[in-house]
């Protein structure tokens, strides 16, 4: 795996996690004929809140982000993007663990959603995300806290 860390995101990432979202979401987007150029950008730039979002590097270099948003009964897993030449070296699986724990340590489920078709699915489905619901574009998905051993 390569070497990697989190960082907490600023205000000041918006346009590069912004540029990595595009770029990692239009295959999809454009397979479900929904690929707009700068409504990919803007999405990212009117939900971004910093205080929620952790930026990933690789390297020092930035690499991707993960948002994990509190809501009022369970936590909203949401811009969870990493460039697309760093996917399937483990990086999002071991994100998305550290998050998943934190969650567990708390007791609350996590919730998210992810495009129709979208090969992301695989990766919540082997961390015990089940679907909840879905419509023509999105699944909704949702995974229960698991227990925590206290030894």
């Amino acid at each position: 795996m390569a070497d990697w860390e989190t960082r907490a995101a600023s205000a000041a990432d918006v346009e590069a996690l912004a540029d990595i979202r595009a770029e990692v979401m239009r295959p999809d987007l454009e397979r479900l004929g929904r690929y707009d150029e700068q409504r990919v950008r803007q999405r990212l730039r009117d939900a971004f809140v910093p205080e929620h979002t952790w930026v990933i590097e690789v390297g020092g270099a930035l690499a991707g982000c993960v948002a994990l948003r509190p809501a009022e009964d369970c936590r909203w897993l949401e811009h969870f993007y990493l460039a697309p030449h760093l996917h399937g070296a483990g990086i999002g699986t071991a994100v998305l663990r550290g998050l998943l724990e934190r969650c567990d340590r708390d007791g609350v489920p996590v919730r998210l959603n992810v495009l129709q078709g979208s090969p992301a699915r695989r990766l919540y489905e082997r961390h015990g995300f089940t679907v909840e619901g879905e419509d023509p574009v999105d699944v909704f998905m949702v995974r229960e806290p698991e227990p925590v051993n206290v030894a």
